[in-house]
């Protein structure tokens, strides 16, 4: 089923089709697939390559607004902006349709790249035949362009990747042990820059202790709820955001404001990513079970700690099992999560001698500062891809694809073909 329309001088075209849930059970159940087309109006008719994104996540849909590489992509590729199954318009899965499914994290061990390679290769088929076409990785989009090399490369003119190569060995406990000290990092290069915010922040942490504080929502906003603000800083705009909203803090001595709950209710919620939450260790798990490996890896870092006193200091890209008692978004799901956590085996998601033997042109960039995703594991995959070339820049954080105006994109594609 497509659906076509234009705007803004670009011409788009929806794409639904039907997907196994399981691809080996191809007579089993089914979910729905969405992706959205996108072309320059004046050039629809033109046999123009094809150029699949792959957001990042896990967990989140294609955009929906202006992305500042499309405009650069649509000067010679046919887009195609995929909804991974799960989220935005592919077979949504959260609190609502999985509390509908008897055995909900059986059913999400169908949710991880190898399967959104596999729904990728129906829609091509669909939609070329077989015409390979190029691909776009951002973040864990990169992910699953690896594991996409690794199933199925006759299906590949040519991969570029924004901050998505990730191990292609470590295990998730390795991968959280890694991801803290880099979390900390940028802890030290927020309070560097705004340092009036340790005293607010301190503030607001005690205040939460102390006191009953409840979000919008009507949820409570805990200490350690607080701390998981630190997800920003990240992005390209790293810290100001975080910023802006602690500098309105507090609306008198002793009572935070509402537009402070209303920012950070925003901030904290998995309304809009229950798969993300659920599914963020997974993504990692070949063979052996995430065991909920960034919970245990914390007690290697009492930098976190409030009881201790010191300076309030804010996680990362880390998912805890508190979360599915304090985000009511995520309550219904507490059990999907244990049993996710506790799953073994997981298959692999990388074939390492058919990416040592790869023939598909590939680029990434990789950002000497990311937060999300460790610069030495991306170096050590970099070098166990044939015909990989990479970049490293401190120019850009780890959404520099979509915030550097198409310039990114621009040396990705240079790269690939040179």
């Amino acid at each position: 089923m497509s659906v076509s329309y234009r705007r803004s001088g670009l011409a788009f075209t929806e794409h639904t089709i039907t997907v196994p849930l399981d691809h080996d059970r191809p007579d089993g159940a089914s979910i729905e697939v969405f992706a959205r087309e996108v072309v320059a109006a004046d050039r629809r008719a033109e046999d123009l390559p094809w150029l699949l994104y792959l957001e990042g996540g896990p967990g989140h849909s294609a955009p929906r607004g202006p992305v500042g590489w499309l405009d650069r992509a649509l000067r010679e590729y046919r887009v195609l902006l995929l909804d991974q199954r799960g989220t935005g318009r592919s077979t949504p899965a959260n609190r609502k349709t999985l509390t509908e499914i008897e055995d909900p994290a059986a059913y999400l061990r169908h949710f991880r790249a190898d399967s959104i390679v596999r729904d990728a290769e129906v829609l091509r088929a669909h939609l070329v035949g077989d015409r390979p076409w190029s691909v776009l990785g951002q973040s864990y989009g990169g992910f699953c362009a690896l594991t996409y090399l690794s199933l199925a490369p006759e299906g590949l003119r040519e991969v570029m990747i924004a901050g998505g190569l990730p191990s292609l060995t470590a295990s998730p406990a390795e991968v959280y042990r890694a991801a803290y000290p880099r979390v900390l990092a940028h802890n030290e290069q927020y309070f560097a820059r705004y340092p009036g915010d340790l005293d607010v922040a301190r503030r607001v942490a005690d205040h939460l202790r102390w006191h009953e504080e409840f979000l919008p929502g009507g949820d409570r906003l805990t200490p350690r709820r607080f701390q998981t603000l630190g997800l920003a800083f990240g992005a390209q705009s790293r810290f100001d955001a975080l910023h802006h909203v602690l500098e309105e803090a507090f609306a008198t001595e002793k009572e935070l404001s509402d537009a402070f709950l209303r920012r950070v209710d925003a901030m904290v919620s998995y309304a809009e990513r229950p798969l993300y939450a659920l599914l963020h260790e997974a993504i990692y798990c070949q063979g052996e079970a995430s065991g909920w490996a960034a919970h245990h890896a914390l007690g290697e870092f009492p930098e976190f700690d409030l009881e201790r006193g010191g300076p309030v200091r804010f996680f990362g890209e880390m998912i805890f099992p508190w979360f599915f008692d304090e985000d009511p978004v995520l309550v219904p799901l507490r059990e999907c999560a244990e049993a996710l956590a506790a799953h073994r085996p997981w298959p692999p998601l990388y074939d390492l001698d058919r990416l040592a033997a790869n023939t598909v042109p590939v680029s990434a960039a990789i950002y000497h500062d990311d937060m999300y995703v460790e610069r030495d594991h991306s170096l050590r995959t970099a070098g166990m891809v044939r015909g990989l070339t990479h970049w490293i820049t401190n120019e850009h954080a780890h959404d520099g694809l979509a915030a550097s105006g198409g310039d990114v994109l621009d040396r990705l594609i240079a790269m690939v073909r040179s």
